[in-house]
């Protein structure tokens, strides 16, 4: 069997004498969707924070490819192709479409000792990728983002982790707050997103979103994984529902 993308083994976090993560172990193989649930204080945001390089692991190793790696902040995590999409998406709204997809990496034109920023080629970038992740309307790249749907948002957001390569794509409630329409316009840029090669860890409260894009489901309790492998093909919401809360036989 292949090595997986991403393989996190025996994971601890703490906080003082708070036990975030007690040993954790998770992994997401290549071109995989999964769904990673909990109730509140289970762990999954800790996980997720560990993975992103937002926080420092207290012990516990991650490998990328088979290859171990020190995640010590969030660019470590970005150079080894691991981009994550908060429920507010961490763009700029003041700055458009174009500026918010290449933030902190622009590319340049003319002499380099100039660092002038090569706009048409951004707004060329931004309109092929606003095709890509679903945005149908003519929204012009130089849009600023504080003038879009918060569906918008996600997609450009989701855009950006999908231009720049990423193999792990991390999505933090990204249907959170928004209407039905822009909701299903989130889930399919998820599907898309695999379908391009990418590998995604999808965090919701709402199981049903979760189970209409993961191919595999990922249950954590008190800061362990308690459950792996659950396949939505084959369970039920109400399954995986006693899961989480303890009152069903954990699958592991």
């Amino acid at each position: 069997m292949s090595e997986p993308l991403i393989r996190m083994v025996n994971i601890r976090k703490s906080y003082g004498r708070v036990q975030a993560l007690d040993g954790a172990n998770f992994h997401v193989n290549e071109r995989e969707i999964v769904g990673l649930l909990g109730d509140n204080g289970a762990g999954k945001s800790t996980l997720i924070k560990v993975l992103s390089g937002a926080v420092p692991l207290t012990g516990g190793d991650i490998f990328i490819r088979g290859k171990k790696v020190d995640l010590r902040n969030t660019s470590d995590a970005i150079e080894q192709g691991i981009e994550t999409i908060y429920q507010d998406s961490a763009l700029v709204t003041q700055l458009s479409i174009a500026r918010n997809l290449f933030l902190g990496r622009e590319p340049l034109k003319g002499p380099r000792f100039m660092n002038r920023m090569d706009q048409e080629a951004m707004n060329a970038v931004a309109r092929d990728l606003l095709r890509q992740v679903g945005i149908t309307k003519n929204i012009p790249p130089t849009t600023p983002i504080g003038s879009l749907s918060g569906g918008e948002r996600q997609a450009v957001a989701i855009a950006r982790a999908m231009h720049f390569d990423s193999d792990l794509i991390i999505l933090d409630e990204p249907t959170n707050n928004l209407g039905v329409a822009e909701t299903q316009g989130v889930l399919s840029f998820v599907r898309g997103a695999r379908d391009s090669g990418h590998s995604c860890i999808f965090i919701a409260h709402n199981i049903h979103h979760v189970f209409q894009v993961v191919d595999r489901i990922v249950v954590m309790r008190r800061g362990k994984v308690v459950a792996d492998g659950i396949d939505p093909k084959k369970s039920t919401v109400e399954e995986v529902e006693r899961v989480i809360t303890g009152m069903s036989g954990d699958q592991a």
